[in-house]
């Protein structure tokens, strides 16, 4: 499978491929991926991004013409069959399956059947020259740069092992009884395409590596299932060329359901769009009702953001985490002011009124639905208290939902180091005490050692309403978290 031009695969969608609707869940991450990744192909190369793909295309270009120079070549190839063979490779690349950062291809109808049917030496050039005949439409739109018609050439290393083995054990014409060297030209291509993911990850993206494994094991599930189809269409075709016409309909049919897929992917992030200026506009009604509070859920997000890093949260619950942490207080909107902005210490009747404010957040959330009323299920919970005192339901330990628990104690953390209309601000050191005692009985003790660790990290730094602009707009978060969340 062709991944933006490269074999390197991610984790994130290769297990919806072809026939699974996207979830709102995995679109949040996915949204800031695809975006940067289309920007990313229509922008120039760095100068570190350009000096590899250089070397990379320079290098395979000279290992492929010495097979073309070296190699023996026992087939009798038709040169019409030939060009005809890399034009359908060009064009199958373009039915494309986005995922995330890269785009998949079902290739494996194009490279078999050049592989068994053409020119065995000249096998890794040509995809290599397919794959710049399938840049020139993406460059003239220009949604490529024109610098990186390289990619393909650089990123074409994986197709030489293959012919290599069958140059090696069956040069000849396609034949049924060899079908276990064709076994293993194939396993040795599927060696060939994760070495390369590997070696590519290293060198440019440098995700983990049990993540690039379980994305390469998605797309080479799919390649999989396509090859042994391939293969029988390459073998009728082998004294019939017009049995490749086979492979036409099924990547018309790939082509339906790519497209399909898009405009699906495109609804789920205009819905996803919709969610999040939701959410900052609710951000700026709760700033215009109470600057404190406005200023308190901006820096919670960036605690949580940093705490979430210290627990490993995947990327795909970061969004409702943010929107969490950004509009836990939004129901203090419906709390008098009187009660809100009072320069003492609540009554219990008071204290009673201002405890609805979660469940006033959540019915307002709850008529915006969909993702933001998963959002207010989160807000719900974000008083309750891990032994089971705290409000409004009285949940206790695990039955809290996690993300509650992280927004919890960075709420707490960050009201106890504020100043406050009825009591100077705490100092980072009694803050933490605070966390520390209160660990196993107010707050989840996983959640508050790794908060600890963040507020030992904390540094000076600008405004946090900055960043949670960004992060509200689907950039990049900031790496560190700013002082200002501490007051």
């Amino acid at each position: 499978m062709e991944l933006c031009g490269t074999k390197v695969c991610i984790a994130l969608a290769p297990r919806d491929f072809f026939h699974k609707q996207p979830t709102i869940q995995g679109m949040l991450l996915a949204e800031r991926l695809v975006g940067e990744a289309r920007q990313r192909r229509a922008s120039e190369m760095d100068r570190r991004e350009r000096r590899i793909t250089s070397v990379s295309a320079l290098l395979f270009l000279a290992a492929a013409i010495a097979m073309a120079v070296l190699l023996p070549d026992e087939r009798n190839v038709d040169p019409l069959l030939t060009i005809a063979l890399v034009i359908g490779y060009a064009l199958i690349l373009h039915v494309r399956f986005e995922f995330g950062g890269y785009y998949g291809s079902p290739e494996q109808l194009a490279f078999i059947p050049l592989l068994m049917l053409g020119p065995l030496p000249l096998v890794p050039l040509l995809v290599a020259a397919a794959g710049v005949l399938s840049t020139v439409p993406d460059i003239v739109r220009s949604q490529y740069h024109r610098e990186r018609w390289l990619d393909p050439i650089a990123d074409s290393w994986v197709y030489i092992a293959a012919p290599l083995v069958l140059t090696a054990f069956a040069p000849g014409k396609i034949d049924a009884s060899e079908v276990d060297i064709y076994v293993l030209a194939a396993l040795a291509h599927f060696t060939a395409d994760f070495a390369w993911t590997v070696i590519r990850n290293q060198l440019h993206d440098r995700l983990p590596l049990l993540e690039v494994a379980r994305g390469f094991a998605g797309t080479a599930r799919v390649d999989a299932i396509l090859t042994p189809l391939a293969f029988v269409v390459a073998l009728a075709s082998a004294d019939e060329p017009l049995y490749l016409l086979a492979i036409p309909p099924l990547v018309w049919l790939f082509q339906l359901f790519s497209v399909d897929r898009r405009e699906r992917y495109s609804k789920t992030l205009e819905l996803h769009r919709a969610y999040r200026g939701t959410v900052m506009l609710l951000s700026d009604v709760v700033e215009s009702d109470d600057s404190y509070t406005a200023e308190h859920s901006r820096s919670v997000v960036e605690l949580a953001n940093a705490v979430a890093d210290e627990l490993g949260v995947p990327d795909d619950d970061r969004q409702e985490l943010e929107f969490a942490a950004m509009l836990h207080d939004v129901g203090k909107i419906a709390i008098p002011k009187d009660i809100l902005n009072k320069p003492a210490a609540l009554t219990d009747s008071e204290f009673e009124v201002m405890k609805t404010h979660t469940i006033e957040g959540q019915f307002m959330l709850d008529r915006v639905g969909g993702l933001l009323a998963r959002v207010g299920e989160i807000v719900r919970s974000c008083h309750e208290r891990w032994d089971g005192t705290g409000y409004p339901d009285g949940l206790k330990g695990e039955e809290i939902p996690f993300t509650s628990r992280i927004v919890f104690c960075c709420d707490a953390y960050h009201a106890m180091t504020s100043d406050r209309v009825y009591r100077a601000a705490m100092s980072r050191e009694d803050a933490v005490l605070e966390l520390q005692t209160n660990a196993g009985a107010q707050f989840d003790p996983l959640v508050v050692d790794a908060l600890i660790r963040v507020v030992a990290q904390l540094q000076p730094g600008p405004s946090a309403a900055d960043e949670v602009r960004a992060v509200l707009a689907s950039a990049p978060p900031r790496p560190n978290v700013s002082a200002r969340a501490t007051g």
